[in-house]
């Protein structure tokens, strides 16, 4: 059974004491001129997750041996079905 709740008082709106203050302006930071230099290994290793299939296949086929390797790994883990 539900009963009423007695004594309950009556909500009041609690009044805003300060306006909102609008946004602040960002002020764009300074350059410090900090450079990356990328090595060339890592370019390297960007080059070769960018390449497609046949490019891979074409450079295996040329007697590249990290070709060679990437297919291989590659096949072994394609699944083949019938």
């Amino acid at each position: 059974m539900i009963s009423p709740i007695a004594n309950s008082a009556l909500a009041q709106p609690i009044a805003q004491t300060t306006a909102p203050q609008p946004p602040a302006q960002l002020k764009p930071l300074a350059s410090t001129g900090d450079t990356v230099q990328v090595s060339n290994a890592a370019k390297a290793l960007l080059q070769e997750s960018l390449e497609t299939s046949a490019q891979t296949a074409k450079e295996a086929s040329a007697g590249d041996p990290q070709a060679i390797r990437l297919q291989a790994r590659h096949s072994a883990t394609r699944v083949h079905t019938k």
